[in-house]
């Protein structure tokens, strides 16, 4: 009997946490019900310039790591597929639809150490520098050392063809 206390005070403080915690996740995502859905990737895109899988970890607001989207199906960590297209950049995200990041919302790439709370090795996350109908976004993946270089590598061709095509000749 003596046992039963503590454990029935525990069990109401752990509860008491997860509900609380529910209520955060519940008014971040009512707060953000405003934001624009992400296109979906178009029917016929060119051929494709890199592909490979990963972890997509968060997108937040840009340059506020711990500021993390919760609608639109990039609330979670999830497992992923990037294709790279010459039109832009498709986010294939296990449990959600698919993210189209068109080459001319793509703002810059590069790498970071952590988001929100996913802590790696210095540079270990890749970051896609974005915008959304005005807003600035970055979502962070994680993928091996080779691929990481591969998709970077390919990103920059496809923010150097917009820039050629959007500079005056």
């Amino acid at each position: 009997m003596e046992r039963l206390l503590p454990a029935a005070i525990i069990a109401a403080v752990l509860l008491l946490l997860l509900a609380l915690m529910l209520l955060g996740w519940r008014r971040r995502v009512r707060s953000q019900a405003g934001l624009p859905r992400p296109a979906s990737p178009p029917v016929s895109l060119q051929e494709t310039l890199w592909r490979g899988e990963g972890l997509y970890v968060a997108t937040t607001r840009g340059g506020d790591q711990f500021d993390r989207i919760a609608v639109h199906g990039l609330g979670f960590r999830a497992r992923c597929a990037v294709a790279v297209h010459p039109e832009g950049i498709v986010l294939s995200l296990r449990g959600s639809d698919a993210v189209f990041i068109p080459r001319e919302s793509l703002r810059g790439t590069g790498r970071a150490t952590w988001a929100i709370d996913r802590v790696v090795e210095p540079g270990g996350l890749v970051v896609l520098d974005w915008e959304l109908d005005g807003l600035r976004l970055d979502s962070y993946l994680r993928l091996s050392r080779e691929r990481s270089e591969a998709l970077l590598a390919a990103t920059t061709t496809v923010l150097t063809a917009a820039t050629r095509e959007g500079s005056p000749t």
